[in-house]
């Protein structure tokens, strides 16, 4: 079996695939759960919101992909299973059934908080190790900060 290696040393490769892997479980989570709040939003603001969670979810699915790209590129696997996004996720779980549109504002400023939060020690443990990483990492953090502003106003 053939296997990819990228041009890090060993402990740079480890400390970006950790950081990498953490950030991709944050992304695929975000989606989901942007998902699940999307078709269960209910309220005065519904379509507002609706449609900012698909903008929420169209940038947490980019860069989902091109940070899983990057750990390949750099010969790390990335787990982007459901049983482990489940296991690792840091994110608060949404409850089932329809979610008032206030309380999906809410979610949606404390998820993005705690991920934007994690996003900026990625990208200061990518720094040294990773500069390319930490560039792509740090895209990703601007558009979740973007998320998360535009979710702060609507509250």
């Amino acid at each position: 079996m053939a296997k990819i290696h990228g041009a890090l040393t060993e402990e740079a490769r480890k400390t970006t695939g950790q950081a990498l892997q953490a950030a991709i479980v944050d992304l695929i989570d975000l989606t989901l759960l942007g998902k699940q709040a999307h078709w269960n939003v209910i309220g005065r603001n519904f379509r507002s919101i609706h449609l900012q969670l698909d903008e929420l979810v169209a940038a947490a699915r980019r860069h989902t992909d091109v940070l899983a790209e990057r750990a390949v590129a750099i010969g790390v696997t990335p787990d982007g299973r459901s049983g482990r996004v489940a296991e690792d996720t840091r994110l608060p779980q949404l409850d089932p059934g329809y979610v008032q549109d206030d309380k999906v504002v809410a979610f949606a400023v404390e998820a993005l908080s705690g991920a934007v939060e994690r996003f900026q020690e990625h990208i200061r443990a990518t720094e040294d190790a990773d500069p390319v990483t930490q560039d792509l990492l740090i895209a990703a953090s601007q558009d979740l900060e973007q998320q998360h502003w535009m979710f702060q106003a609507m509250s």
